[in-house]
């Protein structure tokens, strides 16, 4: 991806043994035959370096395929790979080992992706640093045994993408390790992810694809980056999705003259940044654009449908710019992964559905006097289905009501917050949640209450997205919560006496 990463340390690594492994991988060791990607895939990217959990988040989302985000050596010069350049995350079952298993485990996989902004920038992706073709190839089958994996991707941009040394050499390795792959009975597939202008690859993609062609190189999927245009141009990013990957389409036909139409589609991938990307708000994508783009490839036939990032599927910070955990626009969690996840397997025509959100999404208001906000309901899929809705997480001194509690998805409620005089003074997230026959859905409010004379809890606020270990502490409605385990997501007070969460009374 073109985001600058930052290098930032796992907060969180899994031990395993090999007995739990159940098998001895080496670089060069052949693994039980892993099974291939479907056809169609949804693998949205997931940010390796914050320490949360890819099996977790995938469950959590629906996405039950990630790219797995990035691969990359350590400093310049060096052949050895490592999770975000670190280190301490080495190639090994210690590092992702259990969480992609319990992925593969529940019917999906993940796809190592070597490279990305920061080691394409920094000299640090593999064939640039290393200059023993042997040993990148090594280092891609040490990858595919470790994780037991079928497809390796390459993020080649910037500087990466005009070092022809470094790409000559990248694609002398893959067709080492294909050749590897064919002679052991294993299925792997390449993809390569490359930066794209609204009509297609610029000429030094192409120069890429060409020399892998020259070099014997299959290249399943090409996976274009459908943002970051940078051409101080109002975007409608469905559209111009559409435009580039015709134009990498037809690029594509010219390099294999003897692949059919539905073949050539048939190697088309589509990476988005969802919500805003770098250059602004004049490039943004929206949820009627992911709505409109999964339509599009599920009647082109393209092979992959992916976004940035995994953890951005938030609408926590919506009005900002673009960054790593947020999208900066109005949407409840998992809006995007649930739009694109029926792609897997061929594509569906999605059910009925419904989407939820708060105006405004936030407000301040003196202990002892009420703030109100519209909810507003619509129909994301399918036809209008009843919306029953409720409020949670009020803290104490607080009460809530909607009028009505009940709407046909469309239309819209008030939602009023009164408070006592015995309200604590702080900022506290309300949740408001609309369950109807397809599932349920929430969005939040954000509401700031001054002049309040309660007791005030010392201990942060509980948050729905954030990782917990066992003995932390949280506050929420007004009561001390201490984590017995790791959790996340889960609501204090929800669990049960025997629950995570051990509740230490009020504040």
């Amino acid at each position: 991806m073109r985001r600058m990463r930052s290098f930032r340390a796992a907060l969180t690594a899994v031990a395993t043994t090999a007995a739990a492994v159940g098998l001895a991988l080496t670089g060069t060791g052949t693994a039980e035959a892993a099974t291939p990607l479907p056809d169609h895939v949804f693998a949205p990217y997931f940010e390796a370096w914050t320490g949360e959990s890819p099996a977790a988040l995938s469950a959590q989302s629906g996405a039950e395929h990630l790219t797995m985000a990035f691969l990359q050596t350590a400093t310049p010069g060096s052949c050895t790979p490592y999770w975000n350049g670190d280190t301490s995350m080495p190639v090994s079952q210690a590092t992702f080992g259990a969480d992609i298993r319990t992925i593969q485990a529940n019917g999906g996989d993940v796809i190592p992706s070597f490279g990305g902004y920061t080691a394409d920038t920094t000299g640090t992706e593999i064939a640039d640093s290393c200059t023993d073709v042997a040993q990148i190839a090594e280092a891609y089958k040490k990858v595919i045994t470790t994780y037991d994996v079928t497809r390796l991707d390459m993020d080649i941009e910037i500087d990466a993408l005009d070092n022809t040394a470094g790409v000559d050499r990248r694609n002398k390795a893959i067709k080492q390790v294909q050749d590897w792959a064919a002679a052991n009975g294993r299925d792997l597939q390449i993809s390569y992810t490359l930066p794209t202008t609204t009509r297609g690859l610029a000429s030094n993609g192409v120069a890429l694809l060409r020399n892998a062609v020259s070099n014997g190189t299959r290249v399943d999927v090409v996976n274009i980056m459908t943002f970051d245009y940078y051409d101080n141009q109002q975007h409608d990013m469905a559209r111009d999705t559409r435009t580039a990957a015709q134009g990498l389409h037809d690029t594509l036909a010219q390099l294999y003259p003897g692949k059919a139409d539905a073949e050539l589609w048939g190697m088309v991938g589509v990476t988005e940044m969802i919500g805003v990307d770098d250059f602004g708000p004049a490039e943004t994508f929206t949820l009627d654009n992911a709505r409109t783009v999964y339509d599009w490839a599920v009647a082109q036939g393209i092979d992959t449908l992916s976004f940035w990032a995994l953890q951005r599927d938030n609408g926590s910070c919506a009005g900002g710019a673009a960054a790593d955990n947020c999208s900066g626009i109005q949407q409840n969690t998992w809006d995007f992964s649930h739009v694109f996840a029926p792609f897997t397997g061929g594509g569906s025509v999605p059910g009925n559905d419904f989407s939820l959100s708060l105006t405004p999404a936030s407000g301040t208001v003196t202990a002892g006097s009420s703030a109100t906000a519209t909810v507003r309901t619509a129909v994301r899929t399918g036809s209008a289905q009843t919306v029953d809705l409720r409020v949670s997480g009020l803290p104490a001194g607080v009460t809530a009501s909607l009028s009505p509690a009940s709407v046909t998805a469309g239309g819209s409620s008030t939602l009023t917050l009164k408070t006592t005089a015995q309200a604590v003074s702080g900022t506290y997230s309300v949740t408001v949640t609309g369950t109807g026959p397809s599932g349920s859905h929430s969005t939040a409010y954000a509401l700031t209450v001054t002049g309040g004379n309660g007791n005030q809890c010392t201990a942060a606020p509980w948050a729905s997205g954030t990782v917990y270990t066992g003995g932390q502490q949280v506050s929420y409605q007004g009561h001390t919560w201490k984590a017995k385990w790791w959790t996340t997501g889960e609501e204090p007070g929800t669990t049960g006496q025997w629950g995570v969460w051990q509740d230490l009374g009020a504040c």
